[in-house]
């Protein structure tokens, strides 16, 4: 776990777990050994965060009092905790696990009566599940590629079932109700496609690096299907059914930019 990584973790722990918490458990749920574990609370005190207590006592967190706390209406709850359960639809283990670990610290913030109302909430989000394509790749990878704006190189089995290999700039991932999409910048086309990311057959780290294209290349896809072009409507989000109408078959090289491949 990077260094960084492991620091917010632990933070999330003194939030979380039943103070004081123990030097050993801290260090179990980290991944560490007492020795760093040490050394990693000495960081967070360097830093501004007031924990107190000590090797053999267990730690506990203050929050600053001198910031104001966290403060939400009943609505707003119901709106973040709706939105949290819409995660488990999506099918993604580690999305999930990220939602519920952030709503935790948020909810740790709170008062007392507004912690409660999260408790309670009355809205629940369902359907009938889907049956998703199975992703077979790294997401993990594939999400680091798009914040880091470095490049991939893939086998692609297309809608047409041809098996392609490309290298690709990956620009944001798209979930559908049954799929899952990735937005890229295809080397091979020199082209927006998007691609199944279930027809991902192997996902390899690039040599190159395309910092800091990422934002410009997003917002000129979204210019481009924001203006009145034949077959698209204003507003459209990249996904399955984003852009104009592909043109004589997926990904030939012949259909318009965001073509589905």
């Amino acid at each position: 776990m990077a260094r960084p990584d492991r620091l917010m973790r632990l933070m999330d722990l003194l939030r979380r777990l039943p103070q004081p918490v123990t030097a050993a458990r801290l260090a179990q749920e980290t991944g560490v050994s007492l020795r760093q574990l040490y050394r990693d609370i000495a960081t967070l005190r360097a830093g501004g965060a007031l924990i107190d207590g000590a090797a053999g006592l267990g730690y506990s967190l203050t929050e600053d009092p001198v910031l104001p706390p966290q403060s939400f209406s009943r609505i707003e709850i119901e709106a973040l905790m709706l939105a949290l359960s819409g995660l488990d639809q999506i099918g993604d283990p580690t999305l999930i696990d990220a939602g519920r670990s952030a709503m935790a610290r948020i909810i740790a913030t709170l008062p007392d009566s507004q912690a409660r109302h999260a408790m309670h909430t009355i809205m629940r989000t369902w359907r009938k599940p889907d049956e998703r394509p199975p992703v077979t790749v790294d997401l993990d990878l594939l999400r680091e590629a798009c914040w880091q704006e470095f490049s991939l190189t893939m086998t692609y089995r297309d809608l047409q079932d041809r098996v392609t290999t490309r290298d690709i700039w990956p620009l944001g991932l798209s979930y559908s109700e049954t799929s899952l999409v990735l937005l890229a910048m295809c080397r091979l086309r020199d082209d927006y496609r998007l691609f199944h990311i279930s027809r991902i057959m192997s996902l390899q780290r690039g040599a190159d690096s395309f910092r800091p294209k990422r934002a410009a290349l997003i917002r000129a896809y979204v210019h481009r299907h924001d203006a009145p072009l034949p077959g698209n409507r204003p507003g459209t989000s990249f996904g399955p059914s984003a852009g104009p109408k592909p043109g004589p078959g997926p990904d030939t090289g012949a259909g318009s930019e965001g073509t589905v491949s």
